[in-house]
């Protein structure tokens, strides 16, 4: 069996750890500086995964924007784009999200139940994969290998990021704190309360700081 992937959560939060506010419009935690970094890290990866709640309120296309970096993969001999990876229980994802419809590869985690519901809805545009009854975060890991994923890039949301973490599959984690203050208890956060490795008293080995802009850029290792 092929190794895991290197696991990486990107997340840019808030100072009291939201990753948007309840407004209808996206809140933007990230300087033009720092949206770069984050085009570079995907550049950089196999596969970038995003949760299917985001799909559904955020609709992202997840792409490496730059033309540069595009062709350097090419370049390399991978596609110009990684693979696009998504995780739902529910199947609750409609056909119409950019997602779908930009880039080459896409595959979405699922369960029994969600497989079902999403029927044909993704024919021609995603591989739809189940891991049973739930979402089994470490077979998905284990097909993603088998897939060739060396390094998975996780951009969220909250739940998605929080499973990660509360099961121990992260190796990094990039931690982008913006000079906001959100306050909104209905409020999407970074995680959420779980079961975490090592409970409270467990610390993290701090890899790197940097501001970027107005950013400050925190890496940590589990």
């Amino acid at each position: 069996m092929a190794e895991r992937p290197y696991v990486l959560l990107s997340v840019a939060t808030s100072i009291d750890g939201y990753i948007d506010d309840t407004s209808a419009e996206r809140l933007l935690l990230s300087n033009a500086e720092d949206f770069d970094r984050v085009d570079q890290v995907r550049a950089e990866s196999d596969a970038v995964l995003v949760g299917g709640n985001t799909l559904r309120t955020d609709d992202p296309r997840l792409l490496v924007n730059s033309e540069r970096r595009r062709a350097e993969r090419v370049a390399a001999g991978k596609p110009a784009y990684p693979l696009k990876v998504t995780v739902s229980a529910s199947g609750d994802l409609d056909r119409g999200l950019k997602f779908w419809h930009f880039g080459d590869r896409k595959v979405v985690y699922t369960t029994d139940a969600g497989a079902s519901r999403l029927g044909g809805t993704l024919d021609g545009l995603a591989e739809v994969v189940s891991t049973g009854d739930s979402v089994d975060f470490g077979a998905m890991l284990d097909d993603l290998a088998a897939r060739g994923v060396r390094r998975l890039m996780v951009e969220g949301g909250g739940r998605i990021h929080t499973q990660f973490l509360s099961l121990g599959l992260a190796d990094e984690v990039h931690l982008a704190v913006a000079p906001l203050l959100v306050g909104e208890a209905g409020a999407p956060r970074f995680v959420y309360p779980a079961a975490f490795p090592g409970g409270s008293t467990h610390r993290m080995t701090l890899l790197g700081a940097e501001t970027v802009g107005d950013v400050v850029l925190l890496r940590y290792a589990p």
